[in-house]
Order: C-alpha cells, then sequence, then structure tokens
C-alpha cells in the first residue's frame, strides 16, 4: 500500500475536531482506518452513511452524546457531511467531552452548504487529502534513482492522473473506465446535492471549456456567452466547481497596474485524469498537440499538493504584462519572490526571465521546471 505524506496523528488533539477533507475516491476513509488500526486508545467508528449513525447525530443532545461517546479516547466519523447538524454536535462533544478527540472525513459537501465552518470556530484542525502525490508514488517505488523513475512514469501521470484507483491498476482501459464513471457519476454528487444548479450538463460544459484553455486566462463573460448563462452564474459555478476539488485557481500578480494583468485568473485540474476523461482524450504524449498544457498543470497540481503536506506557507499567482511577456507561477513568500517557467521540452527553455520582469523584479529567483529537474521542484525543495 502506497504510504500517505499526511500524518494523522499529529493533527489529532483531545478535545478538538480533525476534519478530514478532500476529493471523492482519493482515500480519506483507508488513511483515517489505518491510523485508527495502530492507535492503542479506546476508539468508537461511526459511518455517516447509515441511517442510526444519521440519527444518533443529528439531533443534539449533551446527554445522549455523552452516552454515545462514553469514555472513548477517540470518536471516528466516516462520511460526515450526511449527517444533518453535524456541526452542532461536534463542538458540543469538544465542549463537554473535553477528553475525547474527534476524526471525520467529509467531501466538499462541508465546503458546499457550511456545516462544520461556524459551529466549530476555534475547536477544529481542517487537513486535506489530494489524489496521490509524485513524492508519494516514487517512495513506495523504493527505487535508487527516483528521477530516472519520474521520467519513465510521466506518460501515464499526465494523461491517466494519481487517483488510488489509477496507480494501482496498470490496465489502461480500467483506467478510462474508472475515471468516465467517476467523471459521470461522482465528480458532481455534491454540488447536485445541495446546490440549485441549473443543470450537471452545463457544469460538464463549463469543465470541458476550461479543459480546452487550461494554462489560459478565464473570461468570465466570454464562458457565459458560450454557456447560455450570466457572469454571475458562470462565476458561483466556478467558485463551487473549487470547493469540490475539481479544479484551482491562480490569480494574476501586480505591482504595476499599467502594466501587468492582475483581474484576470487561470484555472487548472487537481487531477490530470479527472481533466482527460471530461474532453475524452487518453491519447498518449506522443500523439497530443497539448503536451505543454498537461506539463504545466502537472507542475502546479504537484506543487499544491507538496505545500500542503509540508506547510509551505506562500501566495502563489502568475504573471504576465499587456505585452505578452508572461510567467507560469510565483510564490511569494518570507518576503521574497520565486519564479518558475514550466517547459516540457528543456531544449526549447529560456535562462533568463522576461525582460520587462528582469526590469521591474531582477533580484527574484528564476527557475524553469522541466522533466530533467522536476523533482528539486516537487519533492526537495
Amino acid at each position: 500500500m502506497i504510504q500517505r505524506m499526511l500524518i494523522l496523528k499529529q493533527y489529532l488533539k483531545p478535545g478538538k475536531t480533525l476534519i478530514l477533507l478532500g476529493p471523492r475516491r482519493v482515500g480519506k476513509t483507508t488513511l483515517m482506518n489505518s491510523f485508527l488500526q495502530k492507535s492503542p486508545k479506546k476508539i468508537l467508528t461511526y459511518d455517516g452513511t447509515s441511517v442510526d449513525t444519521q440519527e444518533l447525530f443529528s439531533t443534539p443532545s449533551l446527554e445522549k452524546l455523552k452516552q454515545i461517546v462514553g469514555q472513548a479516547d477517540i470518536l471516528a466519523i466516516d462520511e460526515a457531511q450526511n449527517i444533518k447538524n453535524i456541526g452542532q454536535s461536534l463542538k458540543l462533544i469538544n465542549d463537554h467531552l473535553p477528553d475525547t478527540a474527534v476524526i471525520a472525513t467529509g467531501s466538499s459537501a462541508f465546503e458546499i452548504n457550511g456545516q462544520v465552518g461556524e459551529p466549530l470556530v476555534g475547536r477544529k484542525t481542517t487537513c486535506y487529502l489530494f489524489p496521490f502525490s509524485v513524492e508519494e508514488i516514487l517512495n513506495s517505488q523504493k527505487t535508487a534513482n527516483p528521477e530516472l523513475t519520474l521520467k519513465y512514469l510521466l506518460d501515464n501521470l499526465l494523461v491517466f492522473g494519481t487517483y488510488p484507483d489509477v496507480i494501482n491498476n496498470a490496465d489502461r482501459k480500467t483506467r478510462r473506465f474508472f475515471l468516465r464513471e467517476l467523471v459521470d457519476s461522482l465528480l458532481l454528487k455534491d454540488i447536485l446535492a445541495y446546490q440549485e444548479v441549473k443543470s450537471s450538463q452545463v457544469l460538464l460544459d463549463l469543465l470541458k471549456l476550461l479543459a480546452f484553455q487550461v494554462g489560459g486566462e478565464v473570461s468570465l463573460s466570454e464562458l457565459g456567452g458560450n454557456l447560455g448563462i450570466d457572469k454571475k452564474t458562470v462565476g458561483r459555478y466556478l467558485d463551487l466547481l473549487e470547493k469540490t476539488y475539481i479544479i484551482f485557481q491562480l490569480r494574476g500578480y501586480s505591482r504595476n497596474l499599467r502594466k501587468e494583468i492582475s483581474k484576470k485568473a487561470k484555472y487548472f485540474f487537481y487531477d490530470l485524469g479527472v481533466r482527460n476523461a471530461i474532453i475524452n482524450n487518453f491519447n498518449n504524449l506522443n500523439t497530443r498537440d497539448d503536451v505543454g498544457r498537461l506539463w504545466e498543470n502537472f507542475c502546479l497540481a504537484e506543487r499544491m499538493k507538496a505545500r500542503n503536506y509540508k506547510q509551505i506557507y506562500a501566495n502563489q499567482y502568475f504573471w504576465r504584462t499587456w505585452r505578452g511577456q508572461e510567467i507560469d507561477l510565483l510564490e511569494e513568500k518570507d518576503g521574497k519572490i520565486f519564479a518558475y517557467e514550466m517547459k516540457w521540452n528543456s531544449q526549447k527553455a529560456r535562462n533568463k526571465p522576461p525582460t520587462e520582469w528582469l526590469a521591474e523584479y531582477g533580484e527574484s529567483n528564476f527557475t524553469v521546471i522541466t522533466p530533467e529537474n522536476v523533482l528539486d521542484f516537487l519533492v526537495k525543495n
């Protein structure tokens, strides 16, 4: 089994709630169960999809909760987003049973309908689990030459992504079937269950437009025109797609508004297998015309996972001027700016940043990320 980088033990505290969030099918339940099986403490576990569990926790009563929890050291609730008023119940447990630590897994429904935000202010820690990271995959290989191993794996990673069901199955047809099923049945489940959305087809059409322009700046008006919906609705749908861990955005960076673009955003996919399933393109890299976009998305998504798991706190942006000079990723941390350009073909990579960048931010670090040095960017950096 591939070992995850997220260590739950360091976040679980008595009198507090640990919320484990992330996309569906990334292994949240597996990770929680693996941790609980190794713990010597007294543990109570509940399945949030069970009607009995929902009845127990949906009507908060302190006396009832004391009877349920008893002397347990850890209360674990899987799929807790299915339980009405779960935030209020967890608040009562945290406040009145200070010796009990709570861990609850949940899908994006927690984020969408705000079940745990206000009730657990100051009482919770939120951790995020994503599809496997490159570092997790390479660690499982126990390879003496991780650079060479990654180079061998890249074609499949850029086409099929890193969901556990994909990585644990080498058959291409099985991988395609899983990703198609994920997109068709599960990807939008939380949005459609908790939000008023015109139709699932509009959301899929929006995702398809975003998939075809990965790495490009997005115009809400243009997207709305293509979809037959207004700009405000497009913005709401994009927000929902971010909260369901399907896409994430980069905003433009600027210190000089006359020269630099700062109001637009670029959208990327958390997983490239999902992106390719949306446009139904699982062709090998040597037959594709979007390898550059795939590479940029891959680097940004993997860097996001690394920042999350290693607690690297940084603001991230893209940079572009009205004259068309651009840099793919800026990280602003500890008062410094680090600039990164993603290039699949190292022979076409430039060694210096754009001239306008040099004139404005000359002392900033600039690195070109290619398949040859990406491991330093994702693992060692």
